[in-house]
């Protein structure tokens, strides 16, 4: 009886723990669609143009993008291959600022990656474009900030440094730190 008792407990042991190995294998199934479900945007639009305007009616920004994912639980538009048409307070001339992708926070803050170019559209701006691989935008205030390295091409010089602050407002421009100025010879 010693044998068949063993026997019948050695089944009823492994059938709980096949039974134990289903349900936690069932639950990291539900577990990981439940993570994937948090992820997936709650609209997508493809070739998106969109105008923003102030309170007082005046033309903020412009976007254009290939795609906009909107996931509205963690508060976050992703864009791929963004332009954005900046048009600060008291400017004539807006700004364009274009990357690879971009990702815009509740609090009005876009961090480009990736590529990242602003260029002015004013011919007499003493700057004319900006490189670099990352920046962020606060569109409350029209400053950009970057820490990463950039290279600026003006009309006769092209700087290069790292953590730029520029205010488009202003049109004022600090360069934390800088690395080398190349001037070019105009030919008069």
């Amino acid at each position: 009886m010693t044998r068949l008792h063993s026997l019948a407990l050695l089944v009823v042991l492994m059938g709980a723990l096949a039974y134990g190995i289903m349900e936690w294998r069932s639950a990291n199934i539900i577990s990981n669609d439940s993570a994937h479900s948090d992820l997936t945007p709650d609209f997508i639009a493809e070739a998106l143009k969109s105008d923003i305007f102030t309170e007082s009616g005046q033309l903020s920004h412009a976007i254009i993008a290939d795609r906009m994912e909107h996931y509205t639980e963690l508060e976050v538009t992703h864009f791929e291959i963004p332009n954005y048409t900046l048009y600060p307070k008291n400017s004539v001339s807006p700004w364009q600022l274009s990357a690879k992708e971009a990702t815009l926070y509740k609090n009005n803050r876009v961090i480009f990656n990736h590529r990242v170019h602003l260029r002015a559209t004013d011919e007499n701006s003493l700057i004319q474009e900006i490189h670099c691989k990352y920046l962020e935008l606060d569109l409350n205030t029209n400053i950009i900030s970057s820490e990463q390295t950039v290279m600026v091409q003006g009309k006769d010089f092209t700087m290069y440094g790292s953590g730029l602050i520029i205010d488009l407002n202003t049109k004022q421009m600090i360069l934390t730190e800088h690395v080398r100025t190349i001037y070019k010879k105009t030919e008069s």
